[in-house]
């Protein structure tokens, strides 16, 4: 796999940012064609994709940055802190970043109904992260831990996985088979998200969509943890709990709480 979709003179393109990009866009169209169902304010939405779409890179980029600071980033120069054109961007800091932006937005621009807005978005966010994970499967990065599995999948020498776990016995051009967690994460994805969609339709209170993606995907992340080969030792939690399920541990609770608290609400 080729992680350059094409180059224009000598500024490569990376199938990474395209298939990022395209996860943006198809979140932010799918989101836009609820909004209709539930008649909110489609200019509002159209400006909010704006900044969910700034705050969600800042936010990813820089929990990566963060959280890969001494090993990839110190002493280097800026443009290449701020260079995530093949790779470099973490989740849960996008999540952070473009549900700050929701928040800030419908508090301070014209009092924008929150609970309607999440619901309406919550099923394209695992429908975005799906196809960036294509985008990491490309590129090589968030790959799996070595295994001989029938499925498992090999990246070639000039990839983080082959950096990380070296090159498989007797061939120094792919590095060692790996689980493909790219693959599950883009599966489980989706299924979250017609699992979502179906639920949008037959809601019963503001929040509840939301809620329960909190909880879907938290559950899908640690699962698919598991299977990671990324992380450094001194990553680990308690020798075994990878930075992906700490904050899935934080999160399920908040979305149970979030899914009892806006159920109330309504019975109210």
């Amino acid at each position: 796999m080729d992680p350059i979709a094409f180059k224009i003179g000598g500024f490569a393109i990376y199938w990474y940012g395209i298939l990022v990009a395209g996860g943006f866009m198809a979140g932010l169209w799918t989101a836009s064609r609820r909004c209709v169902l539930d008649k909110l304010d489609g200019k509002a939405i159209s400006d909010l994709g704006v900044w969910i779409i700034i705050a969600g890179m800042l936010g990813a980029r820089a929990m990566h940055v963060v959280t890969y600071w001494d090993a990839l980033y110190a002493g280097k120069p800026l443009w290449q802190v701020l260079d995530f054109r093949g790779g470099g961007l973490v989740f849960y800091g996008g999540f952070i970043g473009a549900a700050l932006a929701v928040i800030l937005y419908t508090r301070f621009h014209g009092k924008q109904p929150l609970w309607k807005i999440a619901d309406a978005f919550a099923p394209s966010i695992p429908l975005g992260h799906a196809l960036g994970r294509l985008g990491c499967l490309m590129y090589g990065c968030c790959f799996g831990a070595a295994c001989d599995l029938p499925w498992a999948v090999q990246f070639p020498a000039y990839s983080p996985a082959y950096d990380a776990l070296g090159q498989a016995p007797g061939d120094a051009a792919h590095s060692v088979h790996v689980h493909p967690t790219q693959i599950y994460s883009v599966l489980l994805n989706a299924a979250l998200y017609g699992g979502l969609v179906w639920l949008y339709r037959r809601k019963r209170f503001d929040g509840q969509v939301f809620a329960v993606y909190l909880v879907g995907y938290s559950l899908n992340r640690f699962a698919v943890e598991f299977f990671r080969g990324d992380y450094p030792a001194e990553q680990l939690w308690l020798g075994w709990m990878k930075p992906g399920q700490q904050l899935s541990l934080f999160l399920v609770p908040i979305g149970i709480a979030l899914f009892v608290a806006m159920r109330r609400r309504a019975r109210d």
